[in-house]
């Protein structure tokens, strides 16, 4: 039986031969099933991709120079320059932190292996399906970050990542990039090999694993980016069942708790919710850069994106304002302070010594809600020409976010409705915001100012209220094209300097993989000036 390490490291992805000079001294035989799932605890992220891909989407305005909460880190990824300062939640960490979480996949697969071999009767076909969905979860974080956004035209060249499907043996490993194309493919089989085997049994608390719903979850998004859409469809409809408003979040109760920071983001994250099918921990500051601090708020989701591109926005569509949710967006309006948002994620603190009271940053984040299920189920519908099935889903969220009272009742969506109220709306542009942008995706014809134009604009500005915080808008910008522009919010809340642009599909949409890893000889993501 081999021994690993517990805190196993690619490190020789990211060039760190010297940690692979001797043998570690904190050494584990995994010879045991109960070894093998403390294994795969391990085998899920601890960094998220959250605060990179948040402050890289148009979720953020620069509130400008007269705002010091900032800092190098956070000014290259709002400016999606190539990073070059370290943080816990840098580009390096993300990458580190995924092959890290696939390399103990890896070795619970080979273990899974030589004990399964050694006694036929044991079963560990859920601790193969556990470890299978982690690898392949880790690979589809990496690819939508550091890659560009799948499309049938192009992602049979498009530079992938290096796709790890064997622990490691040898001192200093090489590795290649393998396409995106090659990169779903290999995500695809992990994926249908695991779900027919995944059980919620065994697990202490089934919300921190690849329970059978989060299963349902991951293949749900992982087909939707890929296009495989009736399989989006289906793996949607097996995880929100039957009767998926039981399913969902419950914002009416959550309205009528203690409006407090504290109780309302550690219920949005209760893993006895419904809604929540997979929690992640991690060294994270977005508690802090998405709730009532300074932290990182030079550049912040303000009053002005709030009411002209997102929550106080959207409502308009449905007939409403603010207050038809049942818990309305959360203003902080101070002295170098604009923040405008739904709390969400809680600001965790951990002390390495708390005598010096120094230590991480953490949070908790649900990968995985029903109610993002939902709606990615109604894009999925939408692109396969099944309108009614789409709006039935769209509705269906609407009513439970902002059916506050009698008075500001939500009106149904049809057809008609979504064409009339996108037609009226101009497209966005720097200085004056709009919910409608243009869109350019490579995957699928949209003509302007037709339905499926219009209804796609509307899924994707529910799927960004719904996903504000939580770093999910940036794949969709990626993936339809969306040019984004910097600009500068005055004193008076408005647009008053255009800073930058992002066109569609620019080279920078695939973040650059770390410089570690390059000097390793892997290839680096072309730029438009090289």
């Amino acid at each position: 039986m081999k021994k690993i390490q517990y805190i196993l490291c690619l490190l020789a992805l990211a060039g760190c031969d010297k940690f692979l000079d001797k043998m570690p001294d904190n050494r584990a035989e995994i010879d045991t099933q109960q070894k093998i799932q403390a294994l795969l605890v391990s085998a899920y992220p601890p960094t998220d991709y959250m605060l990179v891909t948040e402050f890289m989407s148009d979720n953020v305005d620069d509130y400008g120079t007269n705002n010091p909460y900032t800092d190098r880190f956070i000014d290259q990824v709002f400016a999606w320059d190539d990073v070059t300062e370290s943080d816990n939640e840098d580009p390096e960490s993300i990458w580190e932190s995924s092959y890290h979480a696939i390399a103990c996949a890896n070795e619970a697969l080979n273990s899974i292996d030589e004990l399964t071999a050694e006694d036929k009767s044991l079963d560990l076909s859920a601790e193969r399906a556990e470890a299978l969905l982690c690898r392949a979860y880790n690979h589809f974080i990496l690819v939508n970050v550091f890659c560009l956004a799948y499309n049938p035209e192009t992602s049979a060249s498009d530079l992938g990542v290096p796709y790890m499907m064997e622990s490691e043996t040898t001192l200093a490993p090489r590795y290649d990039r393998i396409n995106v194309a090659e990169v779903y493919d290999r995500i695809e089989k992990d994926l249908e090999a695991a779900l027919p085997y995944v059980s919620d049994q065994y697990y202490t608390v089934p919300k921190y694993h690849f329970n059978k719903k989060a299963a349902y979850a991951f293949a749900a998004r992982f087909y939707l980016y890929y296009g495989k859409l009736d399989k989006s469809v289906r793996y949607a409809t097996e995880c929100l069942g039957s009767e998926p408003a039981a399913m969902l979040r419950d914002w009416e109760y959550q309205a009528k708790m203690t409006q407090k920071y504290d109780p309302i983001v550690e219920h949005y994250i209760d893993a006895s919710l419904n809604c929540n099918l997979l929690l992640m921990t991690a060294y994270s500051k977005m508690g802090l850069a998405f709730g009532p601090y300074y932290v990182y708020s030079r550049y912040a989701h303000g009053n002005y994106l709030a009411s002209t591109e997102t929550g106080e926005a959207i409502p308009n569509l449905w007939n409403g304002s603010n207050e038809t949710y049942w818990m309305g967006m959360k203003e902080y309006e101070a002295t170098n302070l604009d923040k405008t948002m739904f709390w969400k994620l809680p600001y965790l603190f951990e002390y390495t010594d708390p005598v010096a009271r120094i230590g991480y940053y953490r949070t908790v984040y649900p990968a995985f809600t029903s109610d993002q299920v939902l709606l990615e189920r109604a894009e999925a519908n939408i692109l396969l020409g099944n309108n009614q099935a789409a709006l039935d889903d769209m509705n269906l969220w609407i009513r439970n976010i902002a059916s506050a009272d009698e008075e500001h009742l939500p009106r149904t969506l049809d057809e008609d409705r979504v064409n009339t109220w996108f037609n009226n709306q101009p497209y966005h542009v720097w200085d004056s915001s709009s919910v409608k942008k243009h869109l350019h995706p490579k995957f699928v014809t949209l003509e302007e100012g037709s339905t499926k134009e219009n209804m796609i604009h509307c899924v994707l500005a529910l799927k960004r209220v719904e996903t504000l915080g939580q770093g999910l808008r940036w794949f969709d910008v990626k993936r339809y094209g969306i040019q984004l522009d910097r600009r500068i919010i005055n004193a008076d809340g408005r647009p008053y300097r255009k800073t930058g642009t992002l066109d569609p599909f620019d080279k920078r949409t695939a973040v650059q993989i770390p410089s570690k890893v390059r000097d390793a000889g892997i290839t680096p993501n072309p730029r438009d000036n090289q």
